[in-house]
């Protein structure tokens, strides 16, 4: 029986968007039906590398990037391309997750090939939208900022579970809903719809994140709260950035103490 690990392999190395998207499915759907292996033991992963990638979009830092506003077309589909990055990055971060990290109980890998199945079906959601709007996938530059937190964590699941889903995946619970008041104003009520979804669904996957950060942290025997804080002042305390959304968080397994020291950080 063909392993997990070699699955994960294939989706992380497929260079388009249609293969990985392909590859991710049929994976999701090999291992809901009992096709894929989880081997007990297996050999230690590669070493971190990027991704299969597309020539286009071009990868700059995050801070060359223009800023435009979505009174536009075009604006509004940079926006969309800009989301459309990040969902296509969430599905190598969350297969990233499966291929690293191994000997972890079932229900582990079970919650991070759905959660890499529901980001290609994000991803193809925004292209579609996209594509109404005259534009594809690669039109316009992207950065590459996703990738290398998973570079940084490489080393440690706790510390992956941590800061990828509950610091840069949890930016998106924040930052969506004043996007979908703004996107209502205009009228767009087909991207809308789109970002209504990615939101409500990236609430379980952040959840996750903070599920087995939580499993992580009892196996380790070290507190939770605390090993957060850490991990925060260590990797990420300058990338914080408030209002945050205390409703979506808490749907996310924050409690209220994390985010009071999110809010007083940032």
């Amino acid at each position: 029986m063909r392993s997990l690990y070699d699955a994960a392999r294939g989706c992380l190395d497929a260079a388009t968007p249609e293969d990985k998207v392909s590859r991710t499915e049929t994976a999701a759907l090999a291992l809901a039906s009992g096709q894929l292996a989880i081997p007990e033991s297996a050999p230690a992963p590669d070493a971190v590398r990027m991704p299969g990638r597309p020539l286009a979009p071009r990868l700059i830092h995050a801070r060359d990037l223009p800023k435009r506003g979505l009174g536009s077309t075009h604006g509004r589909a940079a926006f969309i391309h800009s989301i459309a990055h990040i969902e296509l990055n969430a599905i190598d971060l969350a297969w990233d997750a499966v291929y690293r990290f191994r000997g972890l109980p079932a229900a582990y890998y079970a919650d991070w090939v759905a959660v890499a199945s529901d980001e290609a079906r994000h991803f193809m959601m925004l292209r579609d939208r996209l594509r109404e709007l005259g534009h594809d996938y690669g039109d316009f530059d992207a950065h590459n900022g996703l990738w290398e937190m998973a570079e940084k964590t490489a080393h440690d699941g706790l510390a992956r579970m941590a800061l990828v889903p509950r610091v840069l995946e949890a930016r998106g619970l924040d930052v969506t809903p004043g996007m979908i008041a703004k996107l209502q104003a205009l009228g767009d009520d087909a991207t809308v719809a789109i970002l209504e979804t990615i939101l409500r669904e990236e609430i379980a996957h952040v959840a996750a994140g903070s599920r087995w950060f939580r499993w992580y942290c009892e196996r380790a025997g070290v507190d939770p709260r605390a090993r957060f804080r850490e991990l925060l002042v260590e990797y990420a305390h300058g990338s914080l950035r408030g209002p945050f959304n205390r409703d979506a968080r808490l749907a996310a397994g924050f409690d209220v103490d994390e985010i009071a020291y999110l809010e007083q950080l940032a």
